[in-house]
């Protein structure tokens, strides 16, 4: 588990120690009330065990329909909340030049069971810019996330495709490795601003530590 903490496996630092916790707590529950012979023991790890159940909806309950839509095939969610530190925000706005406006960061991993393993199959992120709202979808390449897709109503495929295997090393500007492709000049630099803020976020909290 170190191991995989060091190497960010993908947003697991947090959501993989959840599933492990929820997993035990209900395996504990279903063997305890297994074995008991006290019939009102059983009663109660069995409230305990549906407690635990009801809890995990509400985590997906919370998760935008907006998220769930890029992942299909995911059969559950988390929400992840990240406090950025003094030192990460002046990090990221010297990156940027841009001002970090929300220090509380939440992603949304996304889980599969198919083939009976529970497994992480990405992450997505909700930023917005110029009253667009965009969902940003990340995956894992060497331990760092980079962008495999960004949705937002409205905005030309031919625009917002151009992110697609960006990641916190691009510039992401206007003019520069990006262009308009008819987004107005304003909303297409303040996506672009938004969407590098969220990728240098993203490689702060959960990338692996590696030099350029």
């Amino acid at each position: 588990m170190k191991k995989v903490m060091k190497n960010f496996k993908f947003l697991t630092i947090i959501a993989l120690s959840f599933v492990v916790g929820l997993a035990a707590a209900c395996s504990s529950g279903s063997n305890t009330a297994t074995t008991t012979t006290n019939a009102n023991q059983k009663t109660s790890n069995t409230g305990a065990a549906n407690t635990a159940t009801t809890a995990h909806s509400k985590t997906d309950d919370e998760t935008p329909a907006s998220v769930k839509a890029v992942f299909p095939d995911a059969q559950s969610f988390t929400k992840q909340h990240k406090d950025l530190t003094k030192d990460q925000i002046a990090g990221i706005e010297k990156d940027t030049g841009a001002k970090v406006s929300n220090t509380d960061h939440h992603s949304y991993p996304a889980f599969s069971t198919a083939g009976g393993a529970r497994k992480q199959i990405g992450a997505a992120t909700i930023v917005k810019a110029n009253d667009k709202e965009l969902v940003i979808v990340y995956e894992s390449k060497n331990g760092n996330p980079v962008i495999k897709e960004v949705r937002g109503d409205g905005l030309p495929n031919p625009f917002i495709a151009q992110f697609a295997g960006k990641g916190h090393d691009d510039k992401l500007q206007i003019g520069g490795d990006l262009k308009a492709n008819g987004v107005d000049d304003a909303t297409a630099k303040a996506i672009a601003q938004a969407v590098r803020v969220d990728a240098i976020t993203m490689q702060t909290l959960y990338g692996a530590a590696h030099t350029h």
